[in-house]
């Protein structure tokens, strides 16, 4: 298969993608997305040591995890697949379940994302038959240099709402990512989503089980607020750098979408999250992290 680039091999936008964008101030027709990855994301993703997943749990909310393994445990056989190998423990994941993907290299900001749905899933890992595939620019990533560090993960903790040492993980973040879904109306032109969020720290608002979220001047394409505009389930994930905890959240979201000057300095939208139920997962990263810098966009914005 060689496809070739160029506007007729570009998927359209879903109609609450579009519905967003109206509400947000403006169209932008057709974007970059195309059906089958490029030879440039498939290298891409070979590379990575980790990748950030959205699955979906069988009540239907979205789960936003991330698998990780040796450079390489990623690979693309042909421009429509991607083959993760290694375990994994994340909910929903089971041959014909759909499934939203993140390649992020926290080193030099680069990102692209896909969906698809999965073909394989067995001990050695999972297979990816990829419906859509896009680039992502680099606003708002903080740059940090993993180690590959031994960690020992702890049994799962899950609660209610929001515990206390939640609250202080995001309240000190710069760094979280979302998982969201289409409706099922939207058909074949969704699908699961995840994506990345940053900021200064502090960014994030907490407000007893209530996140408030800053929606900063990005690529206009609201994939994320698209399908939570339809479907306000969310799933976040939020990871303790320096220790290797992943706090994973699920909740229901909704958007202002003129919020005035209530937000943070930068803020066009703001979407609030009421979280339901929350899960810790401690020592599950098994990387140590060197602080970087801020991307120059999030040195632009403010804090709550």
């Amino acid at each position: 298969m060689s496809p070739q680039d160029g506007p007729s091999e570009f998927l359209a936008f879903h109609r609450d993608e579009l519905a967003a964008q109206v509400l947000a101030g403006g169209r932008v027709g057709r974007a970059p997305i195309r059906s089958f990855m490029p030879d440039q994301h498939r290298a891409f993703f070979a590379g990575l040591p980790y990748l950030f997943v959205a699955t979906m749990d069988e009540q239907g909310w979205p789960v936003a995890s991330v698998l990780s393994g040796q450079p390489g445990f990623v690979q693309s056989p042909d421009p429509v697949t991607l083959r993760i190998d290694g375990g994994h423990d994340t909910e929903g994941v089971a041959a014909g379940r759909e499934i939203g993907l993140l390649g992020l290299d926290l080193t030099n900001r680069r990102r692209n994302r896909a969906n698809g749905h999965l073909t394989e899933v067995d001990e050695g890992g999972l297979v990816v038959r990829i419906s859509q595939s896009f680039g992502n620019c680099a606003q708002y990533i903080q740059t940090r240099q993993p180690t590959p560090a031994t960690r020992t993960p702890a049994p799962v903790e899950r609660f209610e709402g929001l515990d206390e040492a939640a609250r202080a993980l995001i309240g000190t973040a710069d760094t979280f990512f979302v998982a969201s879904r289409s409706r099922p109306e939207i058909g074949s032109g969704g699908g699961l989503d995840m994506s990345h969020r940053g900021g200064r720290p502090g960014f994030v608002g907490v407000h007893g089980n209530t996140l408030a979220i800053p929606d900063f001047r990005g690529n206009r394409f609201y994939n994320t607020l698209g399908n939570l505009l339809g479907e306000p389930r969310a799933g976040l994930l939020f990871i303790d750098f320096p220790s290797g905890d992943l706090l994973q959240l699920q909740g229901r979201a909704e958007i202002d979408w003129a919020p005035g000057n209530s937000g943070p300095e930068g803020a066009e939208r703001l979407w609030r999250v009421r979280i339901d139920r929350g899960w810790r997962r401690r020592g599950a990263f098994p990387f140590a992290w060197t602080f970087g810098d801020y991307a120059p966009t999030t040195l632009r914005t403010g804090v709550w």
